[in-house]
């Protein structure tokens, strides 16, 4: 038998390698946004590269939205925080093509929004209860039109939104975010391929008026209950849509 041919690693570009070496530094001295990282000579002299090297890494961090290049005589490379709405966004373009159905991300929801909802629970202040009480309120009278109706939609996801943002958990936080964009994205816009789901809106109401009580009651257990609850029946109706949809889809017009 005639031996394979040995593969080798394959090679990672001078520029990768120092923007990987940028980001451990990053990380290891406790950088935070708006510093400023070392100019392009003292790059150039640390990695023993050069200048174009240099630009080439840098301009790679300033695309993945970790640095901004500022200039003048005051410029150069200033470390960024990565907004959410681009991270979000990248990483909804990866799923694109794998294409979760709304029964899947419903059962990652199931998963985490209690426990958002319950470390929350403490934390809302009274700007954040209103806000709830808003977005609740919104939803409580029928929608006369399309645009009301998909208004009320986003108020339903963004009520769980605020609570992501309080629930003092970074990885939670974003993707309890993260899942309620793909809902937005992919269930939501779905569903207005059809009739107004009354039952599934009404139940979204209710469940919503009473996380609200739990919330106000400082309620944390109450509130993680409700939540598991309120998944439950969210993923339950979803399954039903799925199946609307494939027989909306397939009757011919």
């Amino acid at each position: 038998m005639q031996d394979k041919e040995l593969v080798s690693p394959k090679r990672i570009k001078r520029a990768d390698q120092i923007v990987e070496s940028i980001k451990r530094w990053v990380a290891i001295n406790g950088k935070q946004p708006g510093e400023r990282l070392p100019n392009e000579r003292e790059l150039m002299e640390q990695f023993d590269c050069s200048k174009g090297t240099v630009r080439e890494a840098l301009k790679s961090l300033e695309v993945q939205g970790l640095i901004s290049i500022r200039t003048g005589p005051n410029g150069g490379a200033v470390l960024e925080r990565v907004p959410y709405e681009k991270a979000s966004q990248l990483l909804r373009n990866f799923l694109h093509f794998e294409q979760p159905s709304g029964p899947e991300i419903y059962a990652l929801r199931t998963l985490i929004e209690p426990e958002i909802a319950a470390l929350a629970t403490p934390n809302l202040n009274d700007e954040d209860l209103d806000r709830l009480s808003a977005l609740v309120k919104q939803c409580e009278v029928p929608p006369q039109t399309f645009e009301e109706r998909m208004a009320q939609r986003i108020a339903e996801l963004e009520f769980h939104v605020v609570l992501a943002s309080r629930c003092g958990n970074a990885m939670l936080a974003f993707i309890g975010r993260f899942v309620n964009d793909m809902i937005r994205d992919l269930v939501i816009f779905k569903k207005s391929a059809l009739p107004e789901q009354h039952e599934f809106s009404c139940a979204n109401l209710e469940y919503h008026q009473r996380l609200l009580e739990a919330f106000y009651d400082r309620d944390a257990e109450r509130a993680r209950t409700l939540m598991l609850d309120h998944m439950h029946s969210a993923e339950h109706f979803n399954r039903e849509l799925e199946g609307q949809l494939h027989q909306h889809f397939l009757t011919p017009r």
